[in-house]
C-alpha cells in the first residue's frame, strides 16, 4: 500500500507532462494550419490581381502601389482587381467567423447564417432600402443590418420554448422558415423596382464583388477589427458549454448570455459581409467543416475565417476568369460548391446518428 502511495506523485507528474506535450502539439498544429491558410489566401489574392484576362507583372504591380501610373494597368488593378480581391477576403473572413459562431452555439453542422435566414434578412433589408428609399452603395448597410436583426428576432421568437431555449432543432426550423420568408420579400421588392434597379438588385442578391470600392472595404475592415477579436473570445468561452449546462456553470462559464452574445456578433458579421458583397451562398456553411477537417477535428474560428476568405477569393477567380466572355456573380460559384457540400454534410450527419 505504501509503495503505491509513493508512486502516485511520479505518475501524476508523468501524466501532467503528457498533457502538456499533447497541448503543445495541438497548438503547434493549429499555428501551422493558420500559417498555411494565410499563405493560401495570399496566393489566391495574388492570382486574382496579377493573372487572368489582363495580366500584370509583379514589377508593374509594385510600381502601381507606389503611385506610378501605367496606362490601362493602373485602372484595372486599382479599380477592379485589387478592390475585388481585398473585399472578397474581408467578406470571407466575416462569413467564416460567423459560421463558426453559429455552429458552436447550436451544435449542428447545418447551423450557418445563410441556412438560418440571417443573410436572407440582410438581403431583404438592403433591397427594401433600394426599393423604398433609393439607397445605393454603402448607404444600404444600415438597412441590411436592420433586416438581419429582424430576422434573428423572428427566429428567436419562433424557436424559444421552455426546454429548448435558443439552442436546438426548433432554432434551425425557425431559421429555414425565416429564410423562405426573406426570399419571398426580396422577390416581391425586386418586382417593384424599375428595370435598371431590378437588375442591380438581382445581381446583388446572388452575391457579387463587382461593386467593390474603398468605402465598402474600409467599412468592413473596421467592423472586422472590432468584432473578430470578440468573436474569437466568445468561440473559446463557449467550449465548456459543449460539456452540458451543469458542468459549464460548475466550471465558471455563463452559457446562456455567452450564447446570446455569440449569436449577436455572428449576426452582425454575416450582415456586414452581406451588406457589402451580397449573400454569398454557403460560404459560412462550408468554412467551418473544411477548417475542422484540416485541423484534425478541432474547430477553430480563426481557421474557419481564413478558410472562408480563401473560398470567396477562389470563387471570384472562377466567376470572373473561367469563362472568356461572361463574368458570373461570385455567389453563383459559391452556391454551386455549397449545394453538393450541404448534401454531403446531411449524409454524414445521418451516418453519425
Amino acid at each position: 500500500m505504501s509503495t503505491a502511495v509513493l508512486d502516485r506523485p511520479a505518475d501524476r507528474v508523468e501524466t501532467d507532462e503528457l498533457v502538456r506535450t499533447l497541448a503543445a502539439g495541438r497548438r503547434r498544429r493549429a499555428l501551422l494550419l493558420v500559417l498555411a491558410l494565410v499563405a493560401a489566401l495570399v496566393a489566391a489574392m495574388a492570382v486574382r490581381v496579377l493573372l487572368g484576362r489582363y495580366t500584370v507583372t509583379i514589377p508593374d504591380f509594385l510600381a502601381i502601389l507606389g503611385g506610378a501610373t501605367i496606362p490601362g494597368a493602373t485602372f484595372v488593378v486599382m479599380e477592379d482587381k485589387l478592390p475585388r480581391a481585398v473585399l472578397g477576403a474581408l467578406a470571407g473572413l466575416a462569413f467564416g467567423a460567423s459560421g463558426a459562431l453559429f455552429r458552436r452555439v447550436l451544435g449542428n453542422p447545418l447551423a450557418s447564417p445563410d441556412i438560418l435566414g440571417i443573410s436572407h434578412g440582410a438581403s431583404a433589408g438592403a433591397v427594401a432600402g433600394m426599393a423604398f428609399w433609393g439607397l445605393r452603395g454603402v448607404a444600404i448597410i444600415p438597412a441590411a443590418l436592420l433586416g438581419s436583426a429582424v430576422a434573428l428576432a423572428l427566429v428567436l421568437s419562433a424557436s424559444a420554448g421552455r426546454h429548448t431555449g435558443i439552442v436546438g432543432q426548433r432554432f434551425l426550423l425557425g431559421g429555414v422558415a425565416v429564410a423562405a420568408l426573406g426570399t419571398a420579400v426580396v422577390t416581391q421588392l425586386i418586382a417593384r423596382l424599375p428595370l435598371a434597379g431590378a437588375q442591380e438588385a438581382a445581381v446583388w442578391t446572388v452575391g457579387s464583388l463587382s461593386g467593390a470600392s474603398a468605402q465598402r472595404i474600409v467599412w468592413l475592415a473596421v467592423t472586422l477589427a472590432l468584432l473578430l477579436p470578440l468573436a474569437v473570445w466568445l468561440h473559446s468561452a463557449l467550449r465548456p458549454a459543449e460539456l452540458g449546462p451543469e458542468l459549464a456553470v460548475g466550471l465558471g462559464s455563463r452559457p446562456v448570455p455567452t450564447r446570446a452574445a455569440a449569436l449577436g456578433v455572428g449576426t452582425v458579421l454575416a450582415a456586414a459581409a452581406t451588406a457589402v458583397a451580397g449573400p454569398l451562398a454557403f460560404v459560412a456553411l462550408l468554412a467551418t467543416p473544411i477548417a475542422t477537417a484540416l485541423g484534425r477535428g478541432r474547430p477553430r474560428i480563426v481557421a474557419a475565417a481564413l478558410t472562408g476568405a480563401v473560398i470567396v477569393v477562389v470563387a471570384d477567380i472562377v466567376a470572373s476568369e473561367a469563362l472568356t466572355t461572361v463574368d458570373l456573380p461570385t455567389g453563383v460559384v459559391t452556391g454551386a460548391l455549397g449545394a453538393p457540400a450541404m448534401l454531403w454534410i446531411l449524409l454524414r450527419s445521418r451516418k453519425v446518428a
